[in-house]
């Protein structure tokens, strides 16, 4: 059988008539495929997990997380399913707990079932070589450095800096009826997780870039993790890459000037294995950015819930104050309490 020009002219020419139809039908069969295979996925899970909802396909509940307040999101969903229940929120399926049996089998009891982690976008912006991320002898060791930076005879140096920001968050105050005591503490934990990592003897421009930098990074860590331009999530990761590389040129004067000593960078710089082996570039720079990252919220909370406290509970504020209970950094917030038209939110 032949085909004659004329007609497998006409038939290619179809073809390249119908390329838009067939592209929209490869795209329709490729979502098909994905949705079959996530619902195949979720029911063979359902009986496994949990009550509660995943959502949409990858989206999952981040939508309606974003559009409500997140206390009233996670009160909800605790009366409808209880104190255990599944989400999936920030690309990532979840199990949430709010009881404290639950808290201590997962903490305690049946810890050796579970491993410590962030949602694999937090680990993108953080860093993969942060100590959080791993376990065994790679994290025995990054927390053994990291512990030895913040003891009393490291930070003793710049103890009289840190006084210098609690004074001037303290006279910011005076002039305010109100504030919000979170935000400050998050400043003030910043600061000094700043301080903490790379010593009082870093050139204060740099320090600002570096700060700078690393605040556009923290706008996107509960963003929808999607690297498209104009998306939180795809300026923070530009963000990233600009601080790894801020943080690089810091490694690389300290290492030329032979000057190791300030800080978590300088103690990271010193380290050394057994056959000499230092930390390369990019070890160091994330444990510095996770080490900020750690540090800023959680401890903001915490003195939050402390001046709360001493503000609430008088008698409580006195015996601190006279035991000299508190760190001398954290001491002077006590005097906060005594402002008359000071009220913490």
């Amino acid at each position: 059988m032949q085909i004659s020009s004329s007609s497998s002219s006409n038939f290619f020419s179809s073809l390249y008539a119908d390329e838009p139809a067939l592209i929209t039908l490869t795209i329709v069969v490729v979502v098909v495929v994905l949705l079959f295979k996530w619902w195949l996925h979720w029911k063979e899970q359902r009986l496994r997990l949990p009550p509660g909802s995943m959502g949409l396909p990858y989206i999952g509940e981040t939508l309606r997380l974003y559009t409500e307040n997140p206390n009233s999101f996670f009160a909800t969903r605790q009366n409808k399913y209880g104190d255990i229940f599944k989400t999936h929120i920030l690309g990532c399926p979840c199990v949430m707990i709010s009881s404290p049996e639950a808290a201590r089998m997962v903490l305690v009891s049946k810890a050796h079932l579970f491993k410590p982690t962030y949602p694999p976008s937090k680990e993108r912006m953080i860093g993969p070589e942060a100590l959080f991320f791993h376990q065994g002898p790679y994290h025995s060791t990054l927390k053994r450095l990291v512990q030895s930076s913040f003891m009393p005879s490291a930070l003793r140096p710049t103890v009289s800096h840190i006084e210098l920001l609690v004074l001037q968050t303290l006279s910011s105050w005076t002039s305010q009826k109100s504030i919000n005591t979170l935000e400050y503490m998050k400043r003030y934990a910043f600061d000094v997780a700043i301080m903490s990592a790379f010593g009082d003897k870093e050139e204060p421009t740099t320090i600002d870039v570096i700060k700078l930098l690393y605040q556009r990074l923290e706008r996107g860590y509960n963003s929808m993790p999607l690297d498209l331009p104009g998306t939180l999530f795809h300026k923070s990761m530009k963000a990233r890459i600009e601080l790894s590389e801020e943080l690089r040129k810091v490694i690389e004067k300290r290492r030329e000037n032979g000057r190791e000593e300030g800080g978590l960078l300088g103690v990271l710089l010193g380290a050394k294995d057994q056959k000499r082996n230092g930390l390369s570039d990019s070890q160091i720079a994330d444990n510095i950015i996770g080490v900020i990252f750690a540090a800023t919220d959680t401890t903001a909370s915490v003195l939050t819930w402390l001046l709360k406290y001493l503000h609430d509970h008088p008698n409580l504020l006195q015996e601190v104050s006279v035991s000299n209970f508190l760190y001398v950094f954290f001491f002077k917030f006590i005097f906060c309490m005594h402002v008359p038209h000071m009220m913490c939110v």
